[in-house]
């Protein structure tokens, strides 16, 4: 594997305030991967051994419920620690990270985090705000599914693709990761029919453009409309 540069973590929050030698001992100490679009980096219960940053790429955090749905509780972008189940204090991963585009990833044995989180300045402390985020995020996506109209849930659900990963086409702003109707039903709690119902519909009022496993949002301010977070 070529020798990964320091430049690659120097702007990323939980290494901003390191020194150059210190980022390189910690890439010394990582294993760098590649993963295909669809590939389970880790899945939820097994043995957290691993804590990981994604340097490029996408991932689909994906929870099972208790009648065994699987349900996708939020998406991971490039430069955002993920596995940081330490810092939740478990010794397994609490949910399932998938490969939503091809992306790759650095890690570390989780053997490593009391050291990184005692001898690197700012490595807890942004670990941990992540963590919250995350939290807040699930929280709010849980609360849409279970006190939210169908349609306002698949609303939500594209604009926090586009608010992740947007970035502007001639057509609109596409979301920059692969994605099914499918993946948007197990964000959303409701029927893959339902889905394919609304983007339907949408598309044909000019909402959003929708091709397998691609998806433009061609009026967003409509889209924020149905989402019922503006009237």
């Amino acid at each position: 594997m070529p020798k990964l540069d320091e430049s690659l973590l120097l702007d990323l929050p939980p290494f901003s305030l390191l020194e150059r030698s210190q980022i390189r001992e910690i890439l010394n100490r990582a294993v760098s991967k590649r993963y295909e679009e669809g590939t389970a980096i880790f899945r939820e219960g097994h043995d957290a051994d691993r804590f990981y940053l994604l340097l490029d790429g996408y991932l689909r955090v994906v929870r099972s419920t208790p009648g065994g749905d699987q349900v996708i509780v939020l998406h991971i972008s490039p430069g955002q620690l993920f596995g940081i189940a330490p810092a939740l204090r478990r010794d397994t991963y609490p949910a399932t990270s998938i490969a939503a585009a091809e992306s790759i990833a650095l890690s570390w044995p989780v053997s490593l985090w009391p050291e990184f989180v005692a001898n690197y300045p700012g490595f807890a402390t942004e670990s941990y705000k992540t963590l919250g985020e995350r939290l807040g995020q699930i929280q709010e996506t849980l609360t849409e599914m279970a006190t939210q109209a169908v349609e306002k849930r698949v609303a939500c659900a594209l604009l926090r693709m586009v608010n992740q990963s947007g970035r502007k086409s001639d057509a609109g702003i596409e979301i920059a990761f692969p994605v099914t109707r499918q993946n948007i039903s197990e964000m959303t709690g409701t029927t893959l029919h339902t889905v394919s119902r609304l983007l339907s519909a949408w598309q044909k009022d000019g909402v959003v453009s929708s091709t397998r496993k691609h998806i433009v949002v061609t009026d967003p301010h409509r889209l924020v409309v149905l989402s019922g977070l503006q009237s």
